[in-house]
Parts: structure tokens; C-alpha cells; sequence
């Protein structure tokens, strides 16, 4: 009886190949060749289909197309500007990406390198960093004809929730059960289904709201809600960093963490963007439950309701994934459910814009989401020093019934800590990003609020001060 040869690891070795956590994979099935009675060298090429492809390098600064349909009116959007450019600029050098563009909207988002809200990048693979934590942060509007905007916005204000953590026991709502199936049926949702179910009905904190306003052309009162995914999107964010992290270490040390992918023809890469579109569907369902349950609060029926998310990924008819972090598509059909117009909001006292995109080549088809930041949280607060919270809030909440759920004002979500409304429009022609066809105008508005100010382990900290 012959002798069964059993392949080794430096046996890959002495063929050149690199060590590494795939030589265990590769042996096994190397060995399987051998004890089938393949021959050594039909063994190592079996072993040799497990060797991960060679690092990718860098593109070289500036040699991938980026687009700036930016400009600075003033100093602090100067500053602004370069430190966007920047950034935009050191993700361009990517291996896998292809072109990006910048919104008239654009702000930093995180260290250098990392995608700014208001930028766009095309990529060959998915990189949950260019869709960060708030996955599909989205907008939604509904006309409720013949009723009274402080009326819906009382009964908005009774059926929403913002600050922290979901609904208490005794108020939750499961989400649809065709959503519900497709969570449980994806590897990277099945344990969400906890927080799918507490958070469906909520709006967060931060800059989203629920806004009552009419509609310019025909004076109908309308309601628009602006939140994301939650905490289902932030677990599958998390999740798949640490998928796109171990790709990046094997495909392209050299990449920026925040910039790591998922290779799309990969099982993760396909489960990945199922779940994205599972988070989608989620999404979509919060904004339409909080719409209904004032609609049946106020036993009104809605005339008419679309919406369109503004921080996601989509793919294109080239193959390619268009990430749009705080941008809004403006190019046909970017989703099954798109209808021709979209929203664009600028800041609680001003107009929310009906808008039609025009696919626009320098906008690699998107328009801005919003009026965007010239100034962190913090650093808006420092320049209001000297007056009081009630004093900033009176004079610009003026004319608007402005609310804030926790009950606490939070002078960074208002109008002076977003970027001039009136240029942003401007831009929006200038560069030809997306036709205004109508506006919601203002009537009243309710977000989060400082929150923090009461939590508990603030109280407890002061305490003990």
C-alpha cells in the first residue's frame, strides 16, 4: 500500500506563496486533492485559489475625478470649504473608488480622510463608513388637507418620541411583518430584532424632526419628518466596520479605517447590501407609522406622501455604488418607490424645498440634503456666550412654533448654527443641482432638545461635584 503524501504549510511556503490565516483553509482542501488521489501539483493549485489577491495601492493624490459645487460667501465658510476639500481629496486616493463630488451643504465629519456630510463617493465595493452609523437618514412628507397646522403639530407631538432609547413597554409597535421577515432572515439583522421593535415610532435626537408647514402653491398643511434607521442601523453599522476592517488589512493596509470595504461579489458583500435595503424598508416604515398614527389621532386622512433618504448607498446602472452621506439623489428611478421630487431642508425657520433632480454630471447625480454646518456643536455654542439659551431661542424662533421634546432648548439645532439658508439656494441654481418646484413654509417645528442636560449620570456627576 502506497503512502498518502500530506501537504504542508511550508510546503505553500516553498511555492512561494505568503503565509497567513488562509493557509488553513488551503491545506484542508489541498489535502482533500491528495487523499483523493490528485496529483502534488494539482494540490497546490488548489491551495494556490485560497491566496488572497495582492494589496492594492493608493491612487495617487488627485488623479481620481472629485467635482466642487461649493463656494464660500464669508471667512468662516472658507475655513469650512478647505477643511471639506481636504478631507474629500485624501478619500479620493482609495483604491476602489472612483469619482466623488461635493454638495453646497458640505461640513467635516470625523478625522481627516473621512467622507464630509454633503460629499458623495463612487466606489467599486460598500463602505459602511461613507453611510456612518445613521443609515438611511431620511425625509418624509404628507399632506393632511383641511386640517389646522397647530393642530397636527399637537397631535405629532403626542404620538412621536426623540431622546434616547425607544418606546417603553406597553407603547411598542412591531414593525410590519414583511419587514420583520426580512430582518430575521438576514445574517447580519438577526439579533435587531429587539431594537427594531423599541425603536419603530421613534425620531432619535440630534438634527432630526418632525415639522407642520404649508404648502406654498395651495396652502395645505403638511407634515415632514427627518430621522434614520436608529439603532437597527447603528448595530449593522458596527457590524459591518468590522467586516469591511478585516478586508481592508488583507485587500489594502494602506486605506484610512474610516474608508474600508466590503468587496460587493463577496457572501458578506451581498448580505451587507440586503441589509442595507432591509434597514431601508425599516426606515421607511417608522416615517410612515408616526404619519398615520397622527392621521388617526386626528381621524384625517392623507392626500398624498412621498420620501426619499439622503444618507445611503446606491447602485447605478454602471455597477457601481454611489454613497451620498447627507446628499440627496436627483437622478431617475434611484429606487423602486422614488417619485420625481425630493426634500430639502434648511433649518426650522425656513422653507423645506420640493425639489427635482436633474442628474447633474459635475453632481454625479445628487443635490444637497440640507443647509448644512459651518461651526461644530460646541464651537456654535462658544460664539452665543453671553446670552442666555431663552434670549437666543426668542429671537430666532421668532414667528414659528419651535418645540423641543425634552423640554430643554438646544441652541445648536438652531437656525444660526446651520450654514445661510438663502446661499445654499443659490448654489443649488449655480451649479445646477436640482429645480426648486415648490416649499413647505414654517409653521412649527419639534426636536429632541438637550436631553443630556437632565440625564441621569449628569445629576449624579453634579452631585458629586
Amino acid at each position: 500500500m502506497s503512502e498518502v503524501l500530506v501537504l504542508s504549510g511550508q510546503d505553500l511556503i516553498d511555492a512561494g506563496m505568503v503565509q497567513g490565516k488562509w493557509f488553513g483553509k488551503a491545506l484542508a482542501a489541498a489535502n482533500a486533492v491528495l487523499e483523493g488521489g490528485g496529483s502534488f501539483e494539482g494540490a497546490l493549485t488548489t491551495a494556490r485559489g485560497f491566496e488572497p489577491p495582492p494589496a492594492r495601492a493608493l491612487h495617487a493624490p488627485d488623479s481620481m475625478p472629485l467635482h466642487l459645487n461649493i463656494e464660500a460667501e464669508n471667512a468662516h465658510e472658507a475655513v469650512n470649504v478647505e477643511a471639506v476639500t481636504r478631507s474629500m481629496r485624501e478619500l479620493m486616493r482609495t483604491p476602489v473608488v472612483r469619482a466623488g463630488t461635493v454638495m453646497p451643504d458640505a461640513c467635516p465629519a470625523g478625522p481627516h480622510g473621512t467622507i464630509p456630510v454633503g460629499g458623495v463617493a463612487v466606489s467599486e465595493a460598500i463602505h459602511p463608513g461613507m453611510h456612518s452609523a445613521d443609515i438611511c437618514c431620511s425625509v418624509a412628507i404628507s399632506i393632511f388637507p383641511g386640517v389646522a397646522p397647530a393642530t397636527l403639530l399637537d397631535a405629532v407631538q403626542a404620538v412621536t418620541h426623540f431622546g434616547p432609547g425607544g418606546r417603553q413597554r406597553g407603547q411598542q409597535i412591531r414593525p410590519p411583518q414583511h419587514v420583520a421577515e426580512r430582518i430575521d432572515a438576514n445574517p447580519f439583522l438577526r439579533d435587531v430584532m429587539s431594537a427594531a421593535i423599541e425603536h419603530f415610532g421613534t425620531q432619535g435626537d440630534g438634527n432630526h424632526f418632525a415639522y407642520v408647514g404649508t404648502i406654498k402653491s395651495s396652502g395645505e398643511t403638511a407634515l415632514v419628518t427627518h430621522h434614520g434607521s436608529r439603532g437597527p442601523g447603528a448595530r449593522l453599522y458596527a457590524k459591518g466596520m468590522k467586516i469591511a476592517e478585516s478586508y481592508r488589512r488583507q485587500l489594502s493596509p494602506e486605506t484610512l479605517p474610516q474608508n474600508a470595504w466590503i468587496p460587493a461579489d463577496t457572501q458578506e458583500g451581498e448580505d451587507y447590501w440586503e441589509a442595507l435595503q432591509t434597514i431601508r424598508a425599516w426606515t421607511k416604515a417608522n416615517h410612515m407609522l408616526i404619519h398615520d398614527l397622527a392621521a388617526e389621532r386626528l381621524s384625517a386622512k392623507v392626500a398624498d406622501r412621498f420620501w426619499n433618504e439622503h444618507n445611503f448607498v446606491f447602485r447605478r446602472s454602471d455597477g457601481l455604488f454611489y454613497h451620498g452621506k447627507g446628499a440627496t439623489p436627483a437622478f431617475d428611478n434611484w429606487a423602486d418607490d422614488a417619485t420625481d421630487l425630493t426634500l430639502i431642508p434648511l433649518n426650522m425657520a425656513e422653507p423645506i424645498l420640493i425639489a427635482r433632480g436633474k442628474n447633474a454630471p459635475n453632481g454625479l447625480g445628487f443635490s444637497p440634503h440640507g443647509a448644512g454646518r459651518n461651526f461644530s456643536r460646541s464651537q456654535h455654542r462658544r460664539m452665543q456666550a453671553g446670552r442666555s439659551d431663552a434670549d437666543i431661542f426668542a429671537e430666532e424662533t421668532k414667528g414659528i412654533d419651535a418645540r423641543f421634546f425634552s423640554g430643554v432648548t438646544d441652541i445648536s439645532e438652531l437656525p444660526s448654527a446651520y450654514k445661510n439658508a438663502a446661499a445654499v439656494r443659490r448654489q443649488i441654481e449655480r451649479y445646477d443641482l436640482a429645480e426648486i418646484v415648490d416649499e413647505v413654509l414654517p409653521y412649527g417645528c419639534i426636536m429632541a432638545g438637550d436631553w443630556e442636560s437632565n440625564a441621569l449620570w449628569r445629576k449624579k456627576k453634579q452631585e458629586r461635584s
